[in-house]
């Protein structure tokens, strides 16, 4: 397995990801390799300065950087030279498994859909989030920032995205599928929520088991947990800000730490024939890691084959109800 790593994205580039690269090498199988891409200068630099082998790596050259603010779909054409553009191309030809980057989320999301494309069927790819568990076990929140603007129908098929990972990454059997709202009871919420629950409800392709409020996303009432993407990054954001308020205060707790980015990595770009993972803009060597070890995951879950499956099988029991 060859997993392609952006070295030149992310806020503390490109110490961060080499320093997380060697870490997730250690951890590796021999037949496992990162392939390194971003300024070869740069590359065997900061590899040297770590006291790690260039050897143990693949190293691909890219002259240019996406940086963090730059427009995406303006940068990924004007930039074709980039770590990102680069990755993609590699990733479009083949030549690796799997790219991760800590880089312009936008740009990374540009580059899914216009390099290696949405699965057949997908409206709109999807990014989710960890969602640590009283009890121990972890659920999962979708969308997270990708969608702010939904519709019920891309609510519909987050909730089959997110089974799906669920299932093949989380090893979670039969999901129980949530649709966030403000209210457990059917005609709860906005139109948006109401509109989505009706097509939830009772379908075939999930497990649905109705509304959940956001006081209960941390029970065992839910495995995975649907909303728009401007709502579940507000969730998001505020469960980051909770936990850097309870490190600040010096309060040590094992069902806090769980909250800490650090753990997950980052997460995969859902709906796209590729694997494609995101981090968090500040991850440091450990996120960074982790955001390897999760490409190695993602890869051999077999999540974009996975998910084709489960669109044509959708499709063809859309068309079927159309007709009928």
């Amino acid at each position: 397995m060859r997993i392609g790593l952006d070295v030149m994205g992310g806020d503390f580039a490109p110490d961060s990801i080499i320093a997380g690269a060697i870490l997730a090498q250690k951890v590796l199988p021999e037949t496992d390799r990162i392939v390194l891409i971003g300024q070869e200068n740069v590359i065997r630099e900061k590899l040297s300065e770590f006291g790690s082998d260039p050897s143990l790596f693949d190293i691909i050259h890219a002259s240019e950087v996406i940086g963090m603010g730059e427009s995406p779909t303006k940068a990924f054409t004007n930039k074709p030279d980039s770590s990102i553009t680069r990755g993609f191309k590699l990733l479009r030809g083949k030549k690796i498994d799997a790219f991760a980057s800590a880089g312009n989320t936008g740009a990374m999301l540009v580059g899914s859909i216009y390099s290696v494309n949405n699965v057949q069927g997908i409206i709109r790819p999807a990014t989710t989030s960890v969602l640590p568990k009283e009890n121990g076990g972890v659920g999962i929140l979708i969308d997270v920032g990708t969608n702010p603007d939904s519709k019920p129908d891309v609510l519909y098929q987050f909730g089959l995205l997110g089974s799906i990972y669920a299932k093949f990454v989380y090893n979670i059997e039969n999901p129980r599928v949530s649709l966030l709202n403000i209210g457990e009871e059917e005609e709860k919420g906005n139109l948006l929520s109401q509109s989505a629950f009706r097509l939830m409800k009772d379908n075939p392709d999930y497990n649905f088991i109705g509304n959940i409020e956001s006081r209960d996303l941390f029970k065992d009432k839910a495995d995975v947990v649907v909303c728009d993407g401007f709502t579940g990054n507000i969730v998001l954001k505020q469960a980051e800000s909770m936990y850097r308020l309870i490190k600040k205060r010096g309060i040590n707790d094992e069902f806090f730490e769980r909250m800490n980015y650090e753990n997950y990595g980052g997460t995969p770009i859902l709906g796209v024939n590729g694997n494609v993972i995101i981090g968090h803009g500040i991850s440091n060597d450990k996120a960074i890691k982790n955001m390897v070890l999760l490409s190695k995951d993602v890869c051999e879950a077999q999540l974009s084959e996975k998910i084709t499956e489960a669109l044509a099988s959708y499709m063809q029991s859309k068309l079927f109800n159309d007709k009928t």
